[in-house]
Parts: C-alpha cells; sequence; structure tokens
C-alpha cells in the first residue's frame, strides 16, 4: 500500500513598506533561514485569524490582511511532506518591541527583494520567492473567497454523511 504524504495547511504573510518585507529569521534543522511570517493552521481555526495570530508571534507586529496573494502546493525534496500555503498580503502596525518572538524565530527583519535574493541558499522554501514574485505583478483575490465553515452550520443544513 503506497502511503499518502502529509499535507500542511499554512499560512503566510507578504507585507512591504518602502519597498522592503517584513521577514524572519528562523533557525531550522541547525540552519538559519529566511521565512515570510508564515506557520500552521490550527485545528478549527480560520485562515485570516490564524495569519494575524503567526504574524503577531512570529514579529511582534499586528497584521490586517487586504488580500489573498495565492495559494502554493510545495513538496519538499527530502522529506516529501507537502504545504499547502495560502498567503495574504497587507498592512502591519503597533510594533510591540517587548514582546519575545516565537520559539526558533531569531529575529524580524525589513528586507528589499534584492537582499533576499542575495541569501539565495538562505531562503526557507521556493514559496517564500514566488508569493514576493506575484505581489509585485499584482496579484491580488479577495481575502472573502475562502470560508471557513463551523460543524454547527454543517449540522444545521443537515449536509453531514457518513
Amino acid at each position: 500500500m503506497t502511503s499518502i504524504p502529509r499535507t500542511h495547511l499554512t499560512v503566510a504573510a507578504v507585507i512591504e513598506r518602502h519597498n522592503r518585507f517584513l521577514l524572519v529569521e528562523e533557525r531550522v534543522s541547525g540552519r538559519n533561514v529566511i521565512n515570510q511570517p508564515a506557520g500552521h493552521v490550527e485545528t478549527g481555526e480560520p485562515l485570516l485569524d490564524a495569519v494575524v495570530r503567526e504574524v503577531r508571534e512570529e514579529t511582534a507586529w499586528d497584521f490586517s490582511p487586504v488580500a489573498i496573494i495565492g495559494v502554493y502546493l510545495w513538496e519538499h525534496p527530502v522529506s516529501c511532506e507537502r504545504f499547502l500555503r495560502v498567503v495574504f498580503g497587507g498592512s502591519c502596525s503597533n510594533h510591540d518591541a517587548t514582546q519575545p518572538l516565537d520559539d526558533g524565530i531569531l529575529r524580524a527583519l525589513w528586507m528589499s527583494k534584492d537582499d533576499l535574493l542575495a541569501r539565495g541558499d538562505d531562503v526557507r522554501s521556493p514559496m517564500v520567492m514566488r508569493a514576493i514574485d506575484d505581489y509585485e505583478a499584482g496579484t491580488r483575490y479577495p481575502v472573502t473567497m475562502f470560508q471557513h465553515i463551523e460543524l454547527a452550520d454543517l449540522v444545521e443544513h443537515a449536509q453531514i454523511v457518513g
């Protein structure tokens, strides 16, 4: 029997200010890598809530999502784990310099695209640059294109089968 690779549902944020992007430097598998503020969606958590939470935990900024930049599916070439990443674009405000950052996050930093390209192999996955490229190309989808359906909604409409 062939095993189905695990797919992780994640969110990320593209936040640009003065031609610089809000990114994080994090420690992963013994390496320092650059990533967008990103993370796993918790069980039952709406995507918008997840991206706001992840940006706060990893950068100490409040994030206001205004658009979806893209939805990306990537398979890690070594572990074969799959990542379905929904990337939101928006702005941030209310930085709290006293807030400790999430475990594994070394620092939040603002980098130009050229600075990021110069880090090459330090970028965590191809999804990071692809999302920035799509953002710069003007790709925007409404945040309402994803709907979080609660179990109570399904029960109310008798749509549960099995």
